[in-house]
């Protein structure tokens, strides 16, 4: 059923709890994980006389923290037994990253975080989970 799960992570404490759940349902059913994390690009400004950061060391950072990530949820899911991959891609979209990336890797499932906002707050932040739940043509369990 599902056999190659697709986990986002942000490196938060809600997303690590996705991750735990993705890992358990991969455990269960036999199947796999994939880590993905979804770095900026860097901010261009035509208008910016002077860069605040070099574009490579910004890219660099930003990969550093990309890794971090991933070697957290490969850690989880070695601990538990289950294959896992991961993937750093770079998306001025995140819901539009993970979409994709879900679509063109077959995953079976996407297991995300919410933060569960409602509202106003919802309506003016916006939630990459709600943005993914209605785009994606990949079933989404989504962990609060």
């Amino acid at each position: 059923m599902f056999q190659r799960i697709l986990v986002p992570t942000d490196g938060s404490e809600l997303s690590a709890k996705a991750v735990h759940t993705a890992v358990q349902l991969a455990q269960k059913l036999g199947g796999r994980v994939e880590a993905l994390s979804i770095t900026d690009p860097y901010p261009y400004s035509p208008l910016a006389e002077a860069a605040p950061i070099e574009p490579q060391s910004y890219l660099d950072a930003m990969q550093r923290l990309a890794t971090q990530r991933l070697q957290a949820v490969a850690s989880v899911a070695s601990a538990a037994g289950v294959p896992c991959e991961t993937t750093s891609l770079e998306a001025p979209q995140p819901w539009r990253g993970i979409v994709d990336h879900a679509s063109a890797s077959g995953a079976d499932l996407i297991v995300m975080a919410s933060h569960g906002r409602k509202g106003v707050s919802a309506l003016l932040l916006g939630s990459e989970t709600q943005k993914v739940l209605t785009h994606s043509a990949v079933p989404v369990l989504v962990v609060r």
